[in-house]
């Protein structure tokens, strides 16, 4: 087979058989097709799409192409979940806790960041010892001994992702609908869950960035589920501004702990809230969402879920003192109170400005050989809609130096739009897709 003839079909429309695909996939694996035909072959799917049948042999190709954990020994139905990123999203260090307390075991399986913010597994590493490696014997142990365990994906999960994934991200193809449906779906499907929940960002700050965009594309992933024989739930919510009002890595661990402690309300909560009650339904502890929404709220206002996190934590190697002190959290050289300077309303936020704010500030990757400084980042308190003065904080920052505040202050300010008309709050979840179909909430 030669991949000359494959990227011309592909560039000319036509439709890639299971062998043709495959014969790609294994070529991203074991590295016996050049990158620059790989490149072209990206290209030529982003600019002329996939049928259905295609993306779910590209997910499946991609699946296989690697190892496929086996999470049989742990009790249970395992349910995980995915988000398609955002800034302030620090939904799992709520979640799999929070879930975990309601009796459902939480095996976790995520990624690092490379981008405007850290990923899970660099927010969990701002905790002092706490490691994310273990083996897949240690994974499997430790959920089975408390119920949740979050790691790093191993080097042998999905290998043609890993390939296809980082040159995506330097020849523009990362918004092609079946790149990312193939990509996200590979590597749930190989971590070896027996239900996935995903999270599809709408909005400013999300990969598809309209409405109809990240439907479909929830839609073809939920598809892709369902042929593989796993129930999968997508839930499309808002990222017109960031999610939690914490952006960097240690401020979005102490943000989450506020949540878990029953110090924070507002949309990182609601979210977490709506995720994981379709978390329990999937995995039968739950009848209904709403029921589900109830165990959660339980074992959030007994402080199980908190508990949870913090026997995480210890289980793998970290100190869980920073669950009832989070000054032992990383702490930023300079801290500097930033006022509105205006009197309006909050009427428009660039989140994805935002995140890229704080990757400047040293909390995200240009580069995957990039080190994080897991002190830095923002919060921002004001939200849209929400009335400012110009005594009003807008953020507080916290940098490395007075220049990288700076540039933070003026780059955030610049994000964010005032107008001196009230606005109304975009809301938090647009859409629920299951097999059965689209829930809309919104016109």
């Amino acid at each position: 087979m030669n991949m000359v003839e494959l990227i011309t079909k592909k560039k000319l429309g036509q439709e890639l058989t299971e062998e043709e695909i495959r014969f790609f996939v294994r070529g991203a694996a074991e590295k016996t097709v050049p990158d620059y035909q790989l490149a072209a072959m990206l290209m030529a799917i982003r600019l002329q799409g996939m049928t259905a049948r295609e993306t779910t042999t590209l997910t499946l190709a991609m699946r296989d192409s690697g190892d496929v954990a086996d999470l049989s020994a742990i009790p249970g139905v395992k349910v995980d979940k995915h988000s398609t990123g955002g800034v302030g999203d620090t939904t799992t260090l709520i979640l799999a806790p929070l879930v975990a307390a309601c009796g459902v075991p939480v095996a976790k399986m995520s990624g690092r960041g490379l981008g405007h913010t850290g990923g899970t597994l660099d927010k969990l590493e701002s905790i002092a010892g706490l490691t994310v490696e273990e083996s897949e014997e240690q994974f499997i142990r430790q959920v089975r001994e408390i119920g949740v365990a979050v790691i790093g994906q191993t080097g042998t999960l999905a290998p043609a992702d890993k390939t296809l994934y980082a040159l995506r991200d330097v020849t523009a193809t990362v918004d092609s609908l079946p790149l990312i449906a193939s990509s996200v779906m590979s590597k749930k499907l190989a971590s070896g869950a027996d239900a996935i929940v995903l999270d599809v960002k709408t909005g400013s700050g999300a990969i598809m960035q309209t409405l109809e965009g990240s439907i479909e594309l929830a839609q073809a992933m939920v598809d892709i589920g369902t042929l593989a024989g796993k129930p999968v739930t997508a839930i499309v919510t808002g990222m017109e501004q960031p999610l939690g009002t914490h952006v960097g890595n240690a401020l979005e661990v102490k943000d989450a702990i506020d949540v878990l402690a029953g110090r924070t309300e507002g949309a990182l909560k609601e979210v977490s809230l709506l995720l994981g009650s379709h978390m329990l339904v999937l995995a039968d502890r739950a009848d209904t969402p709403e029921q589900g929404r109830k165990l959660l709220e339980e074992a959030l206002n007994s402080g199980a879920g908190l508990e949870k996190l913090r026997q995480m934590i210890r289980a793998q190697g970290g100190d869980p003192a920073c669950c009832d002190d989070v000054s032992l959290l990383p702490r930023a050289a300079v801290i500097r109170e930033v006022k509105a300077g205006v009197t309006g309303y909050a009427a428009e936020m660039d989140t994805m400005a935002l995140g890229l704010a704080a990757q400047a500030m040293g909390a995200g990757r240009v580069r995957k050989t990039d080190a994080l400084d897991y002190s830095v980042g923002f919060v921002l308190p004001v939200r849209i809609g929400d009335r400012v003065t110009s005594d009003t904080t807008l953020c507080m920052l916290h940098a490395r130096s007075e220049e990288d505040a700076d540039r933070a202050e003026a780059a955030i300010r610049a994000a964010i739009r005032f107008s001196d008309e009230p606005v109304q709050s975009p809301p938090l979840c647009y859409a629920i897709i299951t097999k059965d179909g689209v829930k809309r909430f919104t016109e």
